[in-house]
């Protein structure tokens, strides 16, 4: 069971490594951003990807990647987690992430974690006060979500320098600029508590056949000096489609036992 435990979790970490693999590159700014360019990817005008995740021939779970408008200038981010199969008895897993952005620079409001993965129970939200330079973390987890009887809460304050991303707003942010291959992008990541150096790689790029075709695709590989952001210590590989909407159509984890794979199963 413990062993089940902790691959179900991985996968469920897998998912979360769609959206968490790179972030905006740290730039020296403090108070208020100003002057950020309005993002008008094609994906912002509403996006579902749904994702089937498997461990050999093991399909484990599905996720979901959404993007939908919102007021204001603004946009929400979805991502949707849950368990299948024979993994549905033995570690139920039902995760949702939740983000407001504005549009222009994708710089986030408000980043929800809701996490019942087995007995564990947990939320966590982080608000950014840009002015104030400072992200606002409130995390607890529960004895039972029903009840919601608290078993520990923790507030944090973080501070920032006015253009950090939360792992939502990141991804879709890196998917708006370029990848050119042999190249090495550095980023500097806040995750919860800490601040991580990270790299992504640009290997090259290939054909592959997906849901949506025969698509060219542009294959990355996010590196993290330290740990938090990533439970696995194995390499992680994701192919993009290679074209402007930059769709994540394969994601691959190896770990100590095999290798998790996110396939792209369905695109609107």
């Amino acid at each position: 069971m413990v062993a089940v435990s902790k691959t179900m979790r991985i996968l469920v970490a897998a998912v979360a490594m769609l959206v968490a693999t790179a972030v905006f590159p740290c730039i020296s700014f403090a108070g208020e951003p100003t002057g950020l360019p309005e993002v008008t990817a094609p994906w912002m005008k509403g996006e579902r990807l749904d994702f089937r995740l498997s461990w050999g021939p093991v399909t484990a779970g599905t996720a979901t990647l959404q993007v939908k408008p919102a007021k204001d200038g603004k946009t929400e981010f979805y991502t949707l987690a849950h368990d299948h199969g024979t993994f549905k008895s033995l570690y139920p897993v039902a995760d949702t992430i939740y983000t407001r952005v504005r549009n222009k620079g994708l710089m986030t409001e408000v980043f929800t974690k809701t996490l019942h993965e087995g007995s564990y129970h947990n939320k966590s939200v982080i608000r950014f006060d840009r002015k104030g330079e400072k992200a606002w973390l409130s995390d607890t987890v529960f004895l039972d979500p029903v009840k919601r009887t608290v078993k520990r809460s923790a507030d944090t304050v973080v501070s920032i320098r006015g253009m950090e991303h939360s792992i939502m707003s990141a991804f879709y942010f890196v998917r708006t600029i370029p990848l050119s291959v042999g190249d090495t992008t550095k980023f500097s990541a806040v995750s919860g508590k800490k601040r991580y150096e990270l790299k992504v790689v640009t290997h090259g790029r290939e054909k592959m056949k997906t849901v949506l075709g025969e698509v060219n695709t542009v294959k990355v590989e996010p590196m993290l000096d330290g740990d938090g952001i990533f439970v696995s210590k194995g390499r992680i590989f994701i192919w993009l489609t290679d074209d402007e909407r930059r769709i994540p159509v394969l994601m691959e984890c190896e770990i100590a036992v095999g290798s998790i794979k996110a396939k792209l199963i369905s695109a609107k």
